[in-house]
């Protein structure tokens, strides 16, 4: 695949301080390339809730990677998507990439929206991020030695966020990846016991996996401080999203790097190294 040859103009990376949007932007700026975080931090900030925000953060941005807090599954998403886009392609913007959740439904209103946007496009379907081991929800519940979740039994192809990373940078800088639609997993199935296991062997301490309802996870998060709505959204969206509907591996990840995915283990390893889980 050729590398853009158009004029290299500001990428708006949306997220910029998250999971994946960081790792977009490291990346982007290890090459040189203009880029601009767009978060509540950000210089100028960006706020989804706030759409006067949006003007300055697109002022010069050719491309962007398109990133909706807290998920494009959750009530207003689609909204803010369809107009945040319009005010993007109006403003100049040529290139739209969208981080969209695998299995979700709600999440396709706003694929539909970058699909008819009228500007080139591409889409990464990701599956359940190894690092919400790490970096987010589950990241206390492992310290604490039990992962307290409502996944039953089911099985995950728990995909890098380093790999998703390495996707969308690809597809904002290369022009072999229009109009592609990448499902994006890892390259092996695991229940969310099977995970605890690789974390509990990569860290040298016993880390168990307890199944709860989706009622007993939202009254948990209630217990530690999370808004009783967000709390009953986000227990309602993994409860979804972990019913096996995804329980089954795709090509996404070779298809758009011609190589393999990174495997579980391999992340486990690494971010234990980092000291994230302690001891």
């Amino acid at each position: 695949m050729t590398e853009n040859t158009h004029e290299k103009s500001t990428t708006l990376v949306l997220g910029g301080t998250g999971k994946t949007g960081r790792r977009v932007v490291e990346r982007l700026t290890a090459r040189g390339l203009p880029v601009r975080v767009g978060s509540r931090s950000g210089e100028p900030p960006f706020d989804w809730e706030d759409q006067a925000t949006w003007a300055a953060a697109l002022r010069g941005a050719g491309s962007v990677y398109l990133v909706y807090y807290p998920d494009l599954a959750f009530p207003g998403a689609a909204d803010s998507v369809r107009s945040f886009v319009s005010r993007a392609v109006g403003s100049g913007v040529r290139r739209l990439v969208l981080l969209s959740g695998r299995g979700e439904e709600e999440a396709q209103v706003s694929e539909r929206t970058v699909r008819e946007s009228g500007v080139e496009w591409t889409i990464l379907r990701a599956s359940w991020f190894c690092q919400n081991f790490s970096e987010d929800y589950l990241l206390e519940p492992v310290m604490g030695g039990e992962i307290a979740f409502p996944a039953g039994d089911v099985a995950e192809p728990f995909v890098d966020a380093e790999d998703i990373a390495d996707v969308a940078v690809a597809a904002l800088t290369e022009d072999g990846h229009r109009g592609e639609l990448y499902e994006l997993t890892g390259p092996r199935l695991l229940t969310f016991a099977d995970a605890a296991a690789e974390i509990s062997k990569a860290t040298g301490r016993e880390i168990g996996y307890l199944p709860v309802s989706p009622e007993e996870y939202a009254a948990g998060l209630v217990e530690h401080g999370v808004p009783a709505g967000y709390a009953t959204q986000l227990a309602g969206l993994f409860t979804d999203v972990l019913d096996g509907r995804n329980a089954h591996l795709t090509d996404g990840v070779r298809r758009a790097l011609g190589r393999e995915p990174r495997d579980f283990t391999d992340y486990a390893r690494e971010a234990a190294a980092t000291g994230v889980w302690g001891g």
